[in-house]
């Protein structure tokens, strides 16, 4: 009789054990709850804001995300180690063939829209550039400071690596395509590039709106039709020209927290966050 009911209790352990496997099994994964958003750097502050506000309301969710510019990102997601990538370009076609070849069909979600500012040291006389200025200044044509009404300096240009979107779009529409001068100092981040033109009194770059700060100064641009600073009012009229959305793409429609996440940022809450980092809603 003892010997039954020891073997009567092993065996009510073991289905109780395995009650309790089954309930867990009904539940979704730590791994289905968890995705990682990488690429652009102009996206990456806001991307940092909005997972910290989606993680605060569901804290059982994990969203991890990482910079390292548009192209990597892009790269991460079509190799499957990304579920989101942020650009601050259009993916090129040779990128869309490449995902394609590997049963990938990216859709994209504009997520917000940004304005690059064009910075100097605060000391800088100059205030304001033309196009063509601008042009002269990032292509080599132009190399002292004295040569657009500033003092005897010469020009150090700062610029992203190639693999951010921010490089690419302006390279398209301030250099029309020129390449940039030889002597451009590229850099892997645009804290980079803040940094050195807060020290360096010769120094000139690009940055996103969001990374605007008292260590640097924004220039007025005039692309023909007068000069117009970077405000958050000139860019969302369209009068200031170096405007341009930012993206999210995901391998096809995106799904289960992905999506959840996506939804997030493009509603009412994700939006909010979007004015509150220093960029402009999506439209």
């Amino acid at each position: 009789m003892t010997k039954n009911f020891k073997i009567y209790a092993i065996l009510s352990i073991m289905l109780i054990g395995i009650a309790f496997a089954g309930i867990g099994c009904l539940e979704r994964p730590d791994d289905d709850r968890s995705i990682t958003v990488r690429g652009s750097d102009t996206v990456l502050p806001l991307s940092q804001a909005e997972a910290e506000a989606y993680m605060d309301k569901y804290p059982d969710d994990r969203i991890s995300v990482g910079g390292g510019g548009s192209g990597v990102g892009i790269a991460a997601m079509i190799d499957g180690e990304i579920n989101i990538a942020m650009a601050s370009r259009e993916m090129r076609q040779s990128e869309i063939d490449s995902a394609n070849r590997n049963n990938i069909y990216p859709i994209e979600h504009t997520i917000a829209w940004d304005g690059i500012a064009v910075v100097v040291h605060p000391e800088n006389p100059v205030k304001e550039l033309t196009f063509d200025q601008l042009r002269g200044i990032y292509n080599g044509s132009i190399s002292n400071w004295e040569e657009v009404g500033g003092e005897d300096r010469r020009i150090s240009a700062i610029t992203r690596d190639s693999s951010s979107g921010t490089y690419a779009f302006f390279r398209e529409v301030v250099l029309k395509n020129d390449e940039y001068r030889p002597d451009a100092l590229a850099m892997s981040a645009t804290g980079g590039i803040v940094q050195e033109v807060s020290q360096n009194r010769g120094a000139i770059g690009y940055v996103g709106y969001a990374y605007l700060d008292q260590r640097t100064h924004a220039l007025s641009l005039d692309e023909g039709n007068g000069y117009v600073p970077p405000t958050a009012e000139s860019i969302q009229s369209g009068d200031y020209s170096l405007a341009r959305p930012l993206y999210y793409y995901t391998k096809g429609e995106p799904e289960g927290l992905t999506k959840d996440f996506l939804d997030f940022v493009l509603g009412p809450e994700g939006q909010d966050i979007v004015t509150e980092v220093g960029y402009f809603p999506a439209r």
